[in-house]
């Protein structure tokens, strides 16, 4: 599970942080706004092209795995603040390697995405540690269309 302090991770855990149908609707106004590539934006083209359907731009992917994993992790600050416990300080990102789109994401399908603790050190301030993770994204048929690496700084417990 993922949690809210460094001590609550532990290598090799994986967490699924939820899932995501992508409507043709959702395709297109994505790639309006941020990836305006002929196949991301028309279905003509989108069959035209070596995907051969309209498909998700990757960015799309990837932004609602980062979408899913910030409402995964205010889900359990509200549901820690129902409880009346403290609440660390938030960490932020450490930026991203190994991005890949593995496989094209089609209007109807579903993507689950899911993150595995990879790496946990402790850093020269004691109040924050740095967690590793591998996020994974899954289409329905248990296809592989997304994966990173990335690293997060955690607030420790009693610092």
């Amino acid at each position: 599970m993922i949690g809210l302090y460094y001590e609550d991770h532990q290598v090799g855990r994986t967490t699924t942080i939820g899932a995501r149908e992508f409507t043709r609707e959702a395709i297109i106004a994505f790639a309006r706004a941020y990836d305006p590539q002929p196949f991301h934006l028309d279905d003509a083209a989108g069959a035209a092209s070596l995907f051969g359907s309209l498909c998700a731009s990757g960015w799309h992917t990837a932004s609602v795995c980062m979408r899913l994993v910030v409402d995964f992790r205010e889900a359990q600050r509200a549901a820690a603040a129902a409880r009346g416990e403290p609440l660390p300080t938030r960490g932020v990102g450490l930026g991203v390697r190994d991005l890949r789109w593995i496989s094209p994401v089609r209007p109807g399908d579903v993507v689950t995405y899911s993150v595995r603790v990879e790496s946990m050190r402790e850093t020269k301030r004691p109040q924050w540690g740095v967690i590793g993770f591998q996020a994974t994204g899954v289409d329905q048929s248990g296809r592989e269309v997304l994966s990173y690496f990335s690293h997060g700084l955690f607030a420790r417990r009693g610092h």
